[in-house]
């Protein structure tokens, strides 16, 4: 890659990962799903008008949004919202794409290479060491819902990869607007059910800068800037060139977060972060030597596109040979990762 556009790489996992600190910011003075509510529209209107529909039908958008969008933000901002760390949760919710591996070997019946293999049982050991490091230290309870964010996001990507919603050029960009429409009605509506209409209307008449800097955050930078970015990216080189730089995420959102809040995970939960980022980096590797493992597109977000980050998964489809196993599996945000 020329250095610029690597240097673009880098500024999209910045964005990303100081994502999560932004959206822990917000929080102090907003409740989550009205927080979530709110940010959808900010990058729904008027994006909606401006980025062209993807050509798939309007079920398929609903079901991608649902699972992409409302279920995986609703459950992370919860999830922050009940204590979990900024910084961890940065790093946790990439079990997303170890996940997408198994919900795609299950349901698309896409045998998995050994890599994958090997990455996933790589990953949920650190996942556990995860748990077991928390529950020294704090609540489980938050790390349990952060978990069910990713298994969304993953259930997310699998949709997408279904819909064949990716194959066409800066497609991911117009998933992530037209599917986001789904989620300030219902999250409005749960806004109201759980958090209450008094806590709804006291956040709404006494708004606090920082949740205005936060909502501009995480739907202009994050998710609007960041996937355009990443997708421009994506259609000038390949997907192994650009989806590592989507490693460095947990990087800048664990640095941001020990500055911002002066987070320091407890010595398991390090280890088991470790851990997980290794077992993601092994499944998202491409073998070296022979019929190179091909990949095909499938991915949100959110972050990712609307947070989080897009990353390339090699997968081998049970009913195909090796030679006609050319889709590319890109599983993304939120933008986030994505958060």
């Amino acid at each position: 890659m020329r250095r610029r556009d690597s240097a673009l790489a880098v500024l999209v996992a910045l964005l990303w990962g100081t994502n999560f600190v932004a959206i822990r910011t917000g929080l102090d003075s907003v409740p989550p799903l009205l927080f979530l509510a709110v940010r959808f529209v900010v990058v729904c209107v008027p994006a909606v008008f401006l980025v062209r529909r993807p050509g798939l039908p309007w079920r398929d958008l609903a079901l991608i949004g649902v699972f992409t969008s409302l279920g995986q933000f609703a459950l992370l901002y919860l999830a922050l919202h009940l204590g979990m760390p900024p910084g961890l949760s940065s790093l946790v919710l990439q079990a997303q794409v170890l996940l997408t591996v198994v919900i795609a070997a299950v349901w698309l019946r896409e045998r998995p290479s050994a890599l994958q293999r090997a990455g996933v049982a790589l990953g949920g050991a650190g996942l556990l060491t995860i748990a077991v490091g928390r529950g020294l230290s704090a609540p489980v309870l938050p790390l349990v819902v952060l978990v069910l964010a990713a298994v969304s996001w993953a259930v997310g990507n699998v949709l997408t990869r279904r819909a064949g919603a990716l194959t066409a050029p800066g497609a991911g960009l117009g998933v992530t607007v037209w599917s986001g429409l789904v989620v300030p009605v219902p999250a409005l509506a749960l806004s109201l059910v759980v958090e209450g209409p008094a806590a709804v209307g006291a956040a709404l008449t006494h708004v606090h800068w920082q949740a205005v800097a936060s909502t501009a955050y995480t739907a202009w930078l994050s998710s609007l800037v960041g996937y355009g970015i990443w997708n421009t990216l994506l259609a000038r080189y390949p997907v192994a060139k650009v989806t590592p730089f989507a490693m460095l995420v947990p990087v800048f959102g664990m640095a941001a977060a020990a500055v911002a809040f002066g987070e320091r995970p407890h010595a398991l939960e390090l280890v088991g972060g470790l851990v997980l980022l290794a077992g993601v980096g092994v499944a998202v590797s491409r073998r070296r030597g022979g019929t190179p493992e091909p990949v095909a597109p499938a991915a949100s977000p959110a972050e990712q596109a609307i947070t989080s980050p897009v990353v390339a998964v090699d997968v081998e489809p049970a009913t195909r040979s090796a030679r006609e196993a050319t889709d590319l599996v890109e599983l993304a945000p939120t933008p986030s990762g994505r958060a």
